[in-house]
Protein backbone atom coordinates (compact mmCIF):
# COMPACT_ATOMS: atom_id res chain seq x y z
CA UNK A 1 0.00 0.00 0.00
CA UNK A 2 3.22 2.57 0.79
CA UNK A 3 4.70 2.07 -2.48
CA UNK A 4 1.31 2.14 -4.35
CA UNK A 5 0.70 5.92 -2.52
CA UNK A 6 4.47 6.88 -3.31
CA UNK A 7 3.97 5.78 -7.00
CA UNK A 8 0.95 7.47 -7.31
CA UNK A 9 2.36 11.07 -5.63
CA UNK A 10 5.80 10.54 -7.90
CA UNK A 11 2.99 10.25 -10.84
CA UNK A 12 1.07 13.32 -10.12
CA UNK A 13 4.28 15.30 -9.16
CA UNK A 14 5.89 14.22 -12.69
CA UNK A 15 2.92 15.04 -14.68
CA UNK A 16 2.02 18.83 -13.21
CA UNK A 17 4.78 20.08 -14.83
CA UNK A 18 4.82 18.88 -18.01
CA UNK A 19 0.59 19.75 -18.13
CA UNK A 20 1.46 23.00 -16.88
CA UNK A 21 3.40 23.45 -19.87
CA UNK A 22 0.57 22.98 -21.99
CA UNK A 23 1.46 25.09 -25.28
CA UNK A 24 -2.01 26.18 -25.23
CA UNK A 25 -1.85 27.78 -21.61
CA UNK A 26 -2.52 31.54 -22.08
CA UNK A 27 -4.99 34.15 -22.86
CA UNK A 28 -7.00 33.91 -26.29
CA UNK A 29 -8.58 36.45 -28.21
CA UNK A 30 -11.77 35.28 -30.17
CA UNK A 31 -13.14 36.60 -33.45
CA UNK A 32 -16.25 38.66 -33.67
CA UNK A 33 -19.36 36.94 -33.00
CA UNK A 34 -22.93 38.95 -32.78
CA UNK A 35 -20.62 42.40 -32.48
CA UNK A 36 -18.69 41.21 -29.83
CA UNK A 37 -15.28 39.49 -29.19
CA UNK A 38 -13.64 38.20 -26.12
CA UNK A 39 -10.38 37.49 -24.18
CA UNK A 40 -10.53 33.84 -23.02
CA UNK A 41 -7.94 32.83 -20.28
CA UNK A 42 -7.11 28.84 -20.98
CA UNK A 43 -5.59 27.16 -18.08
CA UNK A 44 -5.74 23.75 -16.69
CA UNK A 45 -8.94 22.39 -14.76
CA UNK A 46 -8.19 18.81 -13.01
CA UNK A 47 -7.16 16.34 -15.87
CA UNK A 48 -8.57 18.74 -18.78
CA UNK A 49 -8.36 22.15 -20.25
CA UNK A 50 -10.41 24.54 -19.87
CA UNK A 51 -11.19 28.43 -20.85
CA UNK A 52 -12.97 31.16 -18.94
CA UNK A 53 -14.21 34.99 -20.37
CA UNK A 54 -11.99 37.15 -19.34
CA UNK A 55 -12.63 40.62 -20.55
CA UNK A 56 -15.38 41.28 -23.14
CA UNK A 57 -14.94 44.07 -26.23
CA UNK A 58 -17.17 45.57 -28.88
CA UNK A 59 -16.32 47.75 -31.60
CA UNK A 60 -15.55 50.56 -29.30
CA UNK A 61 -13.11 48.56 -26.63
CA UNK A 62 -13.46 47.15 -23.65
CA UNK A 63 -17.54 46.63 -22.21
CA UNK A 64 -18.60 45.38 -19.12
CA UNK A 65 -20.76 41.76 -19.81
CA UNK A 66 -22.73 39.41 -17.61
CA UNK A 67 -20.11 36.78 -19.34
CA UNK A 68 -17.25 37.93 -17.85
CA UNK A 69 -16.00 34.64 -15.42
CA UNK A 70 -17.84 32.62 -16.90
CA UNK A 71 -16.85 28.98 -19.15
CA UNK A 72 -16.69 29.16 -22.39
CA UNK A 73 -14.45 25.89 -22.77
CA UNK A 74 -14.46 23.21 -20.68
CA UNK A 75 -13.88 19.10 -20.48
CA UNK A 76 -11.15 19.71 -23.40
CA UNK A 77 -8.27 16.71 -23.57
CA UNK A 78 -5.33 17.09 -24.98
CA UNK A 79 -4.90 14.45 -28.05
CA UNK A 80 -1.20 15.13 -29.29
CA UNK A 81 -0.10 17.07 -32.27
CA UNK A 82 -1.35 19.87 -31.04
CA UNK A 83 -4.78 18.73 -31.33
CA UNK A 84 -7.59 19.22 -28.45
CA UNK A 85 -11.14 17.38 -28.36
CA UNK A 86 -13.92 15.76 -26.08
CA UNK A 87 -14.84 19.38 -24.76
CA UNK A 88 -17.84 21.78 -24.77
CA UNK A 89 -18.31 24.99 -25.60
CA UNK A 90 -20.46 27.71 -25.03
CA UNK A 91 -21.69 30.40 -27.59
CA UNK A 92 -22.79 33.55 -25.58
CA UNK A 93 -24.70 35.06 -28.40
CA UNK A 94 -26.66 31.90 -28.66
CA UNK A 95 -26.89 30.63 -24.99
CA UNK A 96 -26.13 27.16 -26.74
CA UNK A 97 -23.13 24.25 -25.86
CA UNK A 98 -21.95 22.15 -28.30
CA UNK A 99 -19.34 19.77 -28.47
CA UNK A 100 -15.67 21.09 -29.45
CA UNK A 101 -12.30 20.37 -30.09
CA UNK A 102 -9.25 22.59 -31.01
CA UNK A 103 -6.21 22.63 -33.04
CA UNK A 104 -3.07 24.67 -31.76
CA UNK A 105 -0.84 25.87 -33.94
CA UNK A 106 1.91 28.08 -32.72
CA UNK A 107 -0.15 31.56 -31.79
CA UNK A 108 -3.15 30.38 -33.62
CA UNK A 109 -5.92 28.15 -32.12
CA UNK A 110 -8.73 27.01 -34.46
CA UNK A 111 -11.94 26.05 -32.17
CA UNK A 112 -14.88 24.41 -33.83
CA UNK A 113 -18.52 23.93 -31.95
CA UNK A 114 -20.08 20.79 -33.76
CA UNK A 115 -23.76 19.19 -33.60
CA UNK A 116 -22.79 15.78 -35.39
CA UNK A 117 -20.88 16.29 -38.56
CA UNK A 118 -21.53 19.96 -38.71
CA UNK A 119 -19.14 21.86 -37.24
CA UNK A 120 -19.12 26.55 -37.27
CA UNK A 121 -15.55 27.01 -36.53
CA UNK A 122 -13.33 30.33 -35.34
CA UNK A 123 -9.66 31.29 -35.31
CA UNK A 124 -8.56 32.35 -31.83
CA UNK A 125 -4.91 34.53 -31.87
CA UNK A 126 -2.80 34.39 -28.59
CA UNK A 127 -2.84 37.75 -26.58
CA UNK A 128 0.56 38.78 -26.27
Amino acid sequence: MKTFALAALAAVAFAAPAFAADPVIGTWKTQVDDGHYAYVDIAPCGAQICGTIAKAFDANGPVKSDNIGKPIVWDMMAQGGGGYGKGKIWQPSTGKVFSSKMALNGDTLKVAGCVGPICKKQTWTRVK
